[in-house]
């Protein structure tokens, strides 16, 4: 199963700006400088996080802020506003299974069971796990050092 580095930047990013958004100008280098990614990679997801209005961007001189509360953000839509096939692509079925064999046939339809399960207890996580919580678990994280 995989779900791309790309949501994991993703998230860094929100909390940034959560943390920062309102008294420093977050820009793409700065967001790269602290996700150790690409400036290019971090505007691709800065514009994937705007289409979806999870946060908005300044035209111009830049700085993004977050357009609504942590705790309508989910894990989710996050992975769903950077990779919007990301959960089609979490399971893969071999592709030329036999159609004469018994099992060939008709091992797509199989694993299709049992693999909506996991695909659906997936997806009930993510929408359960919100930025706020990632938040309160970065807070937690800080007080130990």
């Amino acid at each position: 199963m995989h779900i791309s580095t790309k949501c994991s930047v993703a998230i860094h990013c929100l909390i940034f700006i959560y943390e920062y958004g309102e008294t420093k100008k977050v820009t793409s280098e700065l967001l790269s400088l602290s996700t150790g990614s690409n400036p290019v990679t971090i505007r691709n997801i800065l514009s994937s996080l705007k289409k979806d209005g999870i946060i908005s961007v300044k035209f111009g001189t830049g700085g993004a802020l977050l357009n609504c509360p942590p705790c309508e953000i989910t894990l989710y839509r996050v992975c769903k506003a950077i990779e919007p096939d990301f959960l089609s692509k979490l399971i893969g079925i071999h592709s030329l299974p036999s159609p004469l064999c018994p099992v060939g046939k008709n091992i797509h339809a199989v694993l299709d069971c049992s693999y909506k399960k996991v695909h659906d207890d997936l997806c009930s996580s993510l929408q359960e796990i919100t930025l706020e919580d990632v938040i309160a678990d970065y807070h937690r994280f800080l007080k130990k050092e």
